[in-house]
């Protein structure tokens, strides 16, 4: 972190771009040359000694930006850089950081976003290099802050630019300096405690601790103990004093993941707790006062738990100020790739392996399949190739069970309109990706892979019988016997599809194009109507 006003060297060809830079950060209280080009650049380096910060167009007129930003830093004139680029590909990003950037903007950048970026890069320590302009860079805590927190295609650990990360991001970002309370729900695998190290890692309390608890993990006769403490004798085994996860994370965050799986007379301690901000070990009257930022998290539908009964609904009340939902990595589109080619490459460096990339048709089956173990899974395989596999190129053969067998990702249902009433956008989205599947088959079933299979609502998978003749009387009175109630095949749909999602309402209501709320309403007017 620098003490003192930041000297900071813009390369910009445009003028008006130039001044806008120099505006925005003059703000800040940085000292700001500002040159044209390579050349220039190069000059006024020499002539200066260096730089704490490069801010560099990499479409220069005299020259790559590439090829100076790479110049500049393996010689030492640019402490860190931040690369400013129109081109958004995920190989001109990787190149810029190959080069030394340290972040990534994307042309035009917002005054907001400059500014916020230029922060961040001036606050990460400064990287020390070998003979041979090689990067060194400490291990453990000193290694992650050195990486750079916020990049195009990157947040605070999570990897992704599809429209619902970035509402995530968004949340995050308001969220994060307030003290209030934050729930995370999603999936599991789908990022819940990056989130809510991001959430610490952008807020005030940054440099407090951040403790996570695993509520699920750790036995119910334990989880007091374990949040906030004992004192010596409290129960048999305990021979110290122990600080709980409350009293460890005075000043910073504590996240209780799989809060759903907390005990309900614990979750009244908690409570009390969340009012009073004060905590009472095991076996002590004393009370002690803490300063502790909470966030909490669960894979299940916390509305759901409510009314079960297996969650208290003034607590939830309680914890759910601000709410911040993960997206399931099948509704993530392109960032499937991001992170399986993102951590291609680290774990072919780990284990000494050669690969480039995917082939087309390898991508095709990553982008298509559901991933039902969202991220986590989908880390799992690319590790499970790069260990077992050698080559350039991923081909589908040597991705492992289930990704190598495409007649069990494909529903077999896929060509017949019914399943897209139930499916939604995932249908259409298999079909351009396995394009020999999209003809419609032939068959007695109407193109259903599985006959006699019917889809919810919307009647039996084979043809019916033909009706009797229209114009006479039982033909207009078979016809209106065969039509139902609209409201009674939508609920028939919405209760399939939630069956066909293991109960998952947020899933069902992707699925079906509706808000989950919708049938939360539906299922809430059943039960009192």
């Amino acid at each position: 972190m620098l003490t003192e006003p930041a000297r900071i060297l813009i390369i910009e060809p445009a003028p008006s771009l130039s001044h806008a830079y120099v505006t925005a950060l003059k703000r800040d209280g940085h000292a700001l040359s500002v040159v044209d080009g390579g050349a220039a650049a190069r000059k006024a380096l020499a002539a200066s000694g260096g730089t704490d910060l490069l801010l560099v167009n990499l479409q220069l007129p005299d020259g790559p930006g590439i090829d100076l930003l790479r110049d500049l830093t393996q010689a030492g004139l640019a402490a860190r850089a931040i690369a400013l680029t129109a081109q958004g590909s995920v190989q001109v990003a990787v190149d810029a950081m190959r080069a030394g950037a340290a972040d990534v903007l994307l042309l035009p950048v917002g005054t907001d976003r400059l500014r916020g970026a230029v922060s961040t890069v001036l606050a990460q320590p400064v990287p020390t290099r070998e003979a041979g302009g090689k990067t060194s860079k400490a291990k453990g805590a000193k290694a992650a802050a050195a990486e750079p927190a916020v990049t195009e295609y990157s947040f605070y650990g999570f990897i992704g630019a599809s429209p619902p990360m970035k509402a995530a991001y968004r949340l995050i970002e308001a969220a994060a300096p307030s003290k209030a309370t934050v729930f995370i729900t999603g999936e599991s695998g789908t990022g819940k405690e990056v989130c809510a190290e991001a959430i610490h890692r952008r807020s005030p309390r940054a440099q407090g601790p951040f403790i996570a608890i695993n509520c699920a993990a750790i036995p119910k006769d334990l989880m007091e103990s374990e949040i906030f403490g004992h004192v010596k004798g409290a129960f048999t085994g305990a021979s110290t004093d122990h600080a709980g996860a409350a009293l460890q994370a005075d000043g910073g965050t504590l996240f209780l993941d799989e809060i759903g799986e907390m005990d309900l007379s614990l979750q009244a301690k908690l409570l009390r707790f969340l009012q009073t901000g004060m905590v009472k070990k095991v076996g002590s009257e004393k009370l002690e006062p803490v300063d502790v930022r909470i966030v909490c998290a669960t894979n299940r539908d916390p509305y759901a738990e409510v009314q079960a009964g297996r969650f208290r609904e003034d607590l939830f009340y309680r914890l759910q100020v601000i709410s911040i939902e993960l997206p399931a990595l099948r509704e993530r589109g392109d960032d499937i790739l991001l992170i399986a080619r993102h951590f291609l490459e680290k774990y072919g460096r780990e284990e000494r392996k050669s690969f480039k990339g995917f082939d087309k048709e390898a991508e095709g089956i990553l982008q298509t399949y559901a991933w039902p173990g969202n991220v986590r899974q989908l880390l799992n395989v690319v590790r499970n190739v790069v260990v077992l596999n050698d080559g350039d190129e991923i081909k589908p053969f040597m991705l492992p069970p289930p990704l190598n067998k495409p007649t069990m990702i494909v529903p077999p249902i896929l060509h017949d309109p019914r399943w897209a009433a139930v499916a939604g956008p995932l249908a259409s989205q298999i079909g351009q990706a396995f394009p020999a599947l999209a003809a419609p088959p032939s068959g007695p079933f109407g193109g259903l892979g599985i006959p006699g299979v019917p889809i919810p609502g919307i009647g039996p998978a084979t043809p019916a019988a033909p009706p009797p003749a229209s114009g006479t009387a039982d033909g207009w009175q078979n016809d209106e016997r065969r039509i139902r109630p609209l409201w009674q095949v939508e609920e028939e749909t919405i209760d399939e599809a939630i069956r066909l999602c293991h109960g998952n309402i947020t899933r069902a209501a992707a699925l079906l194009e509706i808000n989950p709320c919708t049938i939360y309403r539906r299922r809430q007017k059943k039960r009192t109507g």
